[in-house]
């Protein structure tokens, strides 16, 4: 500081020219970026060296909440965060469903009798690195005068209310809905001018129903693979962060068309209809949600695609009995990315790549939440049958797509704050080298 106050006397030249040099050797940091390869490789030597935290449903005292402005190296981790193992973590939950009034009531676990409390503690522990625990003041800053948009399904919506607990440590949000439909939510951070919505699209394309029943008893849908839903396509002009995601409605049967013309289907059990593999439809939604975007007039924000979340139905299938009784987290010998979860991945992930580079050609930013990997190994995180009391009257299948609150699904807001302040410093960095070429003119 004595530094920078001495510069300040001398000239405007020197000032400046000090100035970059002291913000450059302090601030060019080692961000880690990965690639499609490195993807595939198996889980192995996933042991845990602490037995599992006792089980109770009260939360731990939190740790103390860092000052938004303090100094830290959460952007210097250089590691692949998105790669490790889930350790014992004894100061969570950060919140309970007694003090968060945003869980879904078929996420809340501990309110509907989950009797133990273990899957509440662990973190996400990155190979050569620690993931600093999500920081609500920090974030609530980041995002100061800022818009946030969640566009895709069930879970993505249950990702949200994951991020409204735990900045309710800081600040509750007010409702600006612009609809009553529970479908389409506003939230606002007035201290903070900071909004984020949902927007319902578990097809990301145009869709509607045309069996109510269909082959399987859930539905049978209509999917226009070449035309954007314009629920959300028509509105993220508005957002300055995007999260896309989709995945669980593609196993329902569908029915394909494009340029209006019926091409196929997935399951539909219909005489002269070809029945293409599920990822056809969801390879090509994907194509089509992304072109949207890099085509989406006045459209400036940052596009994040958070990677497919495998589900852990085991002993059968979700409508056949199947269930996710597990109460710890698999260790990384123990299984792998596979068949289905590791298809819908990799579809995914080239469609991202493709929409990457023609969005960087407009100016425009793509990045990944790749929580893939973590959420394979947490098959302990589900409602499963802990969505609604024993007794109710209710026609529910166990769930074991989404993820209790508290619960492992709040790790996803320590990627997403991590994402957030690596690309702070980027732009920093960014305008940092247009000052540069500037001076040297």
């Amino acid at each position: 500081m004595k530094l920078l106050k001495g510069a300040m006397e001398l000239k405007p030249q020197l000032t400046l020219l000090l100035t970059l040099t002291l913000v450059a050797a302090f601030t060019v940091l080692p961000l880690c970026y990965r690639s499609l390869g490195g993807r595939h490789r198996h889980f192995n030597n996933f042991f845990s060296s602490q037995p599992p935290p006792p089980d109770h449903g009260q939360a731990a005292t939190p740790p103390p909440v860092a000052a938004a402005g303090e100094e830290d190296n959460y952007d210097s981790l250089g590691c692949d965060i998105y790669e490790g193992e889930w350790v014992p973590n004894p100061d969570a939950p950060y919140y309970t469903n007694s003090t968060c009034w945003a869980i879904h009531e078929h996420q809340n676990c501990v309110k509907y009798g989950r009797p133990d409390g273990g899957f509440m503690r662990w973190r996400w522990k990155p190979d050569g690195c620690e993931l600093p625990v999500f920081n609500p003041a920090q974030f609530l800053e980041i995002v100061r005068g800022k818009s946030l948009a969640f566009v895709g399904d069930s879970v993505g919506r249950n990702q949200m209310q994951s991020l409204i607990c735990l900045l309710s440590r800081v600040a509750y949000p007010i409702d600006v809905s612009t609809t009553s439909d529970e479908n389409f939510k506003r939230w606002n951070y007035p201290s903070h001018n900071f909004t984020m919505a949902s927007f319902w699209a578990p097809h990301l394309v145009k869709a509607d129903e045309e069996d109510p029943n269909g082959p399987t008893h859930t539905g049978l849908f209509n999917l226009y693979l070449d035309e954007p839903n314009t629920d959300w396509t028509a509105q993220i002009h508005e957002f300055d962060y995007v999260i896309i995601n989709a995945g669980h409605w593609f196993y329902r049967p569908a029915l394909y068309y494009e340029n209006r013309r019926l091409t196929g289907c997935r399951f539909c059990q219909l005489d002269n209809v070809a029945d293409l593999p599920m990822y056809y439809g969801y390879r090509k939604a994907f194509r089509t949600a992304f072109k949207a975007i890099n085509s989406s007039p006045g459209y400036k924000g940052l596009t994040i695609l958070r990677t497919f979340s495998p589900s852990h139905f085991e002993n059968g299938e979700w409508n056949e009995g199947g269930n996710c009784v597990r109460t710890r987290p698999f260790r990384r010998n123990e299984t792998r990315l596979e068949g289905i979860n590791l298809e819908m991945y990799m579809v995914q992930m080239e469609e991202f790549r493709v929409a990457e580079r023609e969005g960087k050609e407009k100016g425009l930013k793509f990045r990944v939440l790749d929580t893939t990997e973590a959420m394979l190994l947490r098959p302990d995180g589900h409602p499963s049958s802990y969505g609604h009391l024993p007794d109710a009257n209710v026609t529910l299948y166990n769930d074991c797509v989404h993820w209790c609150l508290p619960g492992p699904i709040d790790t996803w807001s320590d990627f997403l704050l991590q994402t957030l302040r690596m690309e702070k410093v980027r732009s920093f960095q960014e305008r940092l080298h247009s000052s540069d070429r500037k001076m040297k003119f």
